[in-house]
């Protein structure tokens, strides 16, 4: 057991999914990216922070391609992964009891999502700090947005509007607590649903547009773009 005085970091990366919308001959978050796996890319971020005390990646029972790309040490796979994120998520926090202490902060982290970096995972964990809900990293919308409504079309005003990026950074018995509420994994888009789903208020902490979610072949070009962008900085 973990000392329950010390909370401690640790990142958990649901990576059970098939990404149907890459229209892939394997999995999205195996795909290369700039040579690497993207979901070595994505572990590669939090071993790269000094905050991050360990790395959980939950994949599928019978996922083939994890252990190829595993480095050698920090990260630990969790075979549990479910038919759905939340129940990813909820099944690998399960399989961490008596592992975790119940204030430790668990940061929850899209796969697919390579361009993380230590320097957005320090202002997460700074920037958020002692908040008693916890928080994520977002971005404010800049763009005017419209929504359509049959054959209408109207501007909804942007003010107040922000796009919830990863990691979600909750401690871990909110979290279960929050995940094992929630009855409808179609509502619960992400980790901060479910805890707003209880009527609290994650805070917000400004990310960037480095750490986008990959979802169709032309975002590999851009996470490509990013990625050798920051190896040169």
């Amino acid at each position: 057991m973990t000392n329950p005085a010390i909370p401690r970091y640790v990142a958990l990366i649901p990576a059970a999914g098939v990404g149907a919308r890459m229209a892939a001959g394997s999995p999205k978050q195996y795909l290369p990216i700039n040579g690497k796996p993207m979901l070595r890319h994505t572990i590669d971020a939090f071993l790269s922070s000094p905050l991050i005390a360990h790395t959980y990646v939950v994949v599928s029972e019978d996922d083939p391609y994890i252990d190829a790309l595993l480095p050698a040490d920090g990260v630990t796979v969790l075979r549990c992964g479910g038919a759905s994120r939340m129940e990813s998520i909820r099944n690998g926090l399960r399989r961490l009891d008596g592992q975790l202490a119940e204030d430790d902060w668990v940061l929850v982290h899209d796969a697919a999502r390579p361009g993380l970096n230590a320097g957005l995972i320090a202002r997460l964990v700074e920037e958020t700090g002692a908040h008693p809900v916890g928080g994520l990293l977002a971005l404010p919308v800049v763009d005017t947005v419209k929504k359509r409504s049959g054959d209408g079309l109207a501007t909804v005003p942007r003010e107040g509007l922000w796009l919830a990026q990863t990691p979600q950074m909750f401690r871990k018995a909110l979290l279960v607590r929050a995940l094992d509420a929630a009855t409808d994994p179609e509502r619960i888009t992400d980790d901060a649903s479910a805890v707003e789903a209880l009527g609290l208020a994650p805070k917000l902490v400004e990310g960037h547009p480095c750490n986008l979610k990959v979802t169709l072949p032309a975002d590999i070009r851009i996470a490509e773009i990013y990625l050798a962008a920051s190896r040169n900085d």
